[in-house]
């Protein structure tokens, strides 16, 4: 049974999946990505890097296969979200006039080093797709079955390249598939998380909830890389919420300004509420002021066309009741948005991988705080671990039912 789950094509994880919505590398500027994210409530809008150009000169000069020349056309080079606008318009050189830098080309908000997105072959196992995931790849942009039926999007630009739609897949994708599966994983899954050796101390990303939030704008560019977060803590070390970069896509542009004149605890409660509490919007613009800092001022000031604040709220139907959390000790309630607050999602030493699996899920994020019974953060687990634990498991009893079980693209 492992071997052929194993063996499963990722094309059958594609099935209803929505095609990406695309901006041009060549074409797009910062403004674009921003509006289309907006308007087409995505979290997250593929880049693609098209040369039809050349496809023609190639075409005209030799009899050469269309899906070949194609390929070699179009691909999709990387992803941009709101977090990856936010931390740009934060950068020193934008400070001062943050109109100008929404017209950059939108290759800028592209990470330097390649590999955060991948194409893979439809006919590619679903082994194949773990271990590009495990290593290092955040998206595999897969092309959809022609035919395939998809729920209309609002237009943005033509979701198609290389004569064929893609979709892409995840981290979250996977775990959400072998959860349908759980039980062949006996007892693995029963297991507590620090028997299964994912609690990672080492790579946590905190600040203290008093220190200005700009503090944390190099961390949430880590943390969004390596698909974590930011742990505020106390001074005993105690957490009491997070800045998490997947809870930008339910905010605009203008929370750039209150992460550069508020705290870490006030950006929090700043970003917790459907919009931001009125008092903290009058301490921003108090300390634009102070600060002589007219650009985001005018930002502050515009109407945009979609946004009715710094943060909107979410259409997710999450269960609350089977997460735990640590309250904001800045957040004067809990917000009417129920995805991505900064009530930090948590668990304990002892507590089940699927428990933690389930937490994650419910609230669409690919981490938890592991935390003692005090609220003392000692780690986190990600979905990396989660799914490594997965792999590993699977390969075992693949070898258990076949000794001779042994992809040649296996990667340690």
């Amino acid at each position: 049974m492992a071997v052929r789950l194993l063996s499963v094509g990722v094309s059958d994880l594609c099935i209803g999946k929505p095609a990406l919505r695309s901006l041009s590398v060549s074409s797009s500027t910062v403004a674009d990505a921003l509006s289309a994210l907006k308007r087409l409530n995505e979290s997250y809008l593929s880049v693609w890097s098209c040369d039809h150009s050349a496809r023609k000169r190639k075409a005209a000069a030799a009899d050469i296969d269309d899906d070949h020349q194609d390929s070699a056309a179009c691909r999709c080079i990387g992803k941009v979200c709101m977090v990856d606008i936010i931390s740009f318009l934060c950068k020193e050189e934008n400070l001062w006039n943050p109109e100008s830098a929404l017209q950059a080309p939108v290759s800028v908000l592209l990470p330097e080093a390649s590999g955060v997105v991948r194409h893979l072959e439809p006919s590619a196992s679903l082994l194949e797709a773990v271990d590009l995931l495990l290593g290092g790849v955040q998206n595999l942009v897969i092309p959809l079955p022609a035919g395939t039926k998809l729920q209309p999007k609002p237009s943005l630009k033509s979701t198609f390249h290389n004569d064929s739609e893609y979709c892409w897949l995840t981290q979250e994708d996977l775990i959400r598939y072998f959860l349908n599966c759980i039980g062949l994983l006996s007892p693995t899954p029963n297991q507590p998380i620090n028997s299964l050796n994912i609690v990672d101390d080492a790579g946590i990303f905190a600040i203290q909830y008093d220190e200005p939030a700009a503090s944390a704008i190099p961390l949430i560019a880590q943390s969004h890389i390596s698909q974590t977060s930011v742990a505020l803590v106390d001074e005993e070390g105690r957490l009491v919420g997070d800045i998490s970069p997947f809870s930008f896509n339910s905010c605009d542009e203008k929370v750039a300004a209150a992460m550069v004149t508020l705290s870490a605890g006030d950006l929090m409660a700043y970003m917790d509420c459907g919009r931001p509490p009125k008092d903290l919007v009058r301490l921003v613009k108090q300390r634009l002021e102070e600060k002589s800092m007219v650009g985001f001022l005018e930002l502050m000031e515009d109407d945009l066309e979609i946004s009715s604040g710094s943060c909107s709220n979410s259409s997710s139907s999450d269960d609350e009741s089977s997460t735990g959390s640590a309250r904001s000790v800045r957040s004067g309630g809990y917000s009417a948005r129920v995805v991505h607050r900064s009530e930090a999602i948590i668990c304990h030493p002892w507590s089940s991988l699927m428990a933690v699996i389930m937490q994650a899920l419910a609230r669409r994020v690919s981490y938890v705080w592991v935390v003692e019974e005090d609220c003392t953060l000692v780690g986190i687990v990600t979905f990396t671990g989660m799914l490594r634990v997965i792999r590993d498991r699977l390969r075992s009893m693949a070898k258990a039912e076949n000794p001779n079980f042994c992809p040649v693209w296996i990667q340690a």
